[in-house]
């Protein structure tokens, strides 16, 4: 059994791969070859354990993701939200890796967001802003950086000080891309001249003025994931030209931004495509440089599975992580 840190991931495994390996996990999802059952919550005495299992048919891999919420865990010296994805080895069933789940995460996560701007965005997207720096957002910025070659990205958080320090951190963790990266002392007007937005916070209300976002904008939901969060605005969702989720049974059951905009009647079910169609479609891609394009992901269990054994496979062949 392969044990795989978040060290040892990044040694084997680039965004760009964990892009393309996201595009992939979608379109096996959506065309119905993988089952993932509900995710199992179990309430313990100092916490929440959550377990989410996935199987792809076709290639037999399967694997589970397994994250604890501990809030007092701090003060054992231990993380708050210990996650980890365990691999089945096809050939006989048993475990054949346990990753870092959390980095896995955040990776993946990412990723999707990377996927679905490099399937939307326009070409030639130069400026973007990224609305939350939380753990979710390092992922957020290099997947954008990756998949556009951007020369601008605003950076805001409703936290300044937070918002600045994750700034001066990332200008010297991204240094090798292009792009200037500064702290948003003029959010309206970043918005307004952004090709990007990607959103990744917790948000109960809305993150940014859907009123000023211009033609040709592309925007990303992805920090929003129960019913009570909303994001995204609604007038956003409602006069998007394409609007794509990463799986309707999850962003339908789980996310307020795109479920109170359907409550509304602003749009319907009907009005939405799967990321994994867009794979298999151009024709459901951005089809003009005026068009507003939206993607909104609550996660699944199928990027976990998929991108884990990717992960594994390449770890393997390279010598990478620990046997034991």
């Amino acid at each position: 059994m392969l044990i795989l840190s978040a060290n040892d991931i990044q040694h084997v495994y680039s965004m760009k791969d964990a892009i393309e390996a996201d595009k992939q996990a979608l379109k096996i999802y959506t065309q119905g070859d993988s089952e993932v059952p509900l995710r199992i919550n179990f309430d313990m005495q100092k916490g929440q354990s959550l377990f989410m299992p996935a199987h792809i048919k076709g290639k037999d891999i399967a694997g589970i993701k397994i994250v604890s919420v501990f809030p007092d865990n701090p003060k054992l010296g231990k993380p708050s939200v210990p996650a980890q994805v365990m691999m089945l080895d096809p050939l006989t069933g048993e475990v054949c890796a346990i990753l870092d789940g959390t980095f896995v995460t955040q990776l993946r996560t990412g990723a999707v967001q990377g996927a679905a701007t490099d399937l939307l965005a326009r070409k030639n997207a130069r400026r973007a802003v990224l609305i939350g720096t939380g753990g979710q957002a390092v992922s957020q910025l290099e997947a954008m950086l990756t998949v556009r070659d951007l020369t601008d990205v605003a950076i805001y958080d409703i936290d300044e000080q937070k918002a600045k320090q994750f700034t001066e951190a990332m200008k010297k963790h991204f240094s090798h891309f292009s792009a200037n990266l500064y702290f948003s002392q003029n959010f309206d007007e970043d918005i307004g001249q952004a090709d990007i937005i990607t959103s990744v916070t917790t948000s109960k209300v809305v993150t940014f003025n859907g009123d000023i976002v211009k033609s040709g904008t592309h925007i990303n939901g992805v920090g929003a994931y129960t019913p009570e969060m909303h994001e995204i605005p609604s007038n956003i969702v409602e006069k998007a030209d394409i609007r794509v989720l990463d799986t309707k049974e999850g962003v339908f059951a789980e996310a307020g931004d795109i479920i109170d905009p359907i409550n509304q009647k602003r749009v319907s079910k009907n009005d939405f495509f799967e990321l994994g169609e867009l794979v298999t479609d151009s024709q459901k891609c951005r089809q003009n440089d005026e068009q507003i394009t939206l993607f909104k992901t609550v996660g699944t269990a199928v990027l976990d599975v998929y991108v884990g054994y990717d992960i594994y496979l390449k770890a393997k062949e390279k010598g990478i992580g620990t046997n034991i």
